[in-house]
């Protein structure tokens, strides 16, 4: 049974998933609004009740709190582990922009690329480029 994050937004969960899904390269990003909701639940809000989407490998999954409802981000990651330096570069690069750079990106004793950043949506990432077999 594989364990799948699920990140808790405050109203920017739209923009973050679509954010996301373009940078990991995902084609199949769905997302519910609460007002969508089928079956009477509907609940008097634009904000998204549930996304996902598939890419390298796993499924990344969010929803905005209801509006007053729930606490920002705080004491979790997203790990991704892409296959090269230059992928890995390229993933902590666009995260930080506009976020918070935590561990530089580069070479470390565990892994051939490294980093942590707090992007602009407040979710953590923890970047790690798969060492060789």
């Amino acid at each position: 049974m594989p364990f799948m994050p699920y990140i808790h937004f405050e109203g920017t969960c739209a923009e973050a998933m679509t954010f996301y899904a373009n940078l990991f390269g995902a084609t199949d990003l769905q997302m519910m609004r609460y007002n969508e909701a089928p079956g009477g639940q509907a609940l008097p809000s634009d904000r998204i009740m549930h996304a996902q989407f598939s890419a390298q490998g796993g499924v990344l999954m969010a929803s905005d709190f209801p509006p007053g409802s729930g606490d920002a981000q705080a004491g979790m990651s997203v790990m991704t582990t892409p296959a090269t330096f230059d992928e890995g570069r390229r993933i902590h690069d666009a995260l930080a922009k506009d976020g918070a750079e935590i561990v530089p990106f580069g070479p470390s004793f565990f892994s051939p690329g490294f980093g942590m950043v707090k992007d602009r949506f407040g979710t953590h990432w923890i970047i790690g480029v798969a060492a060789p077999a």
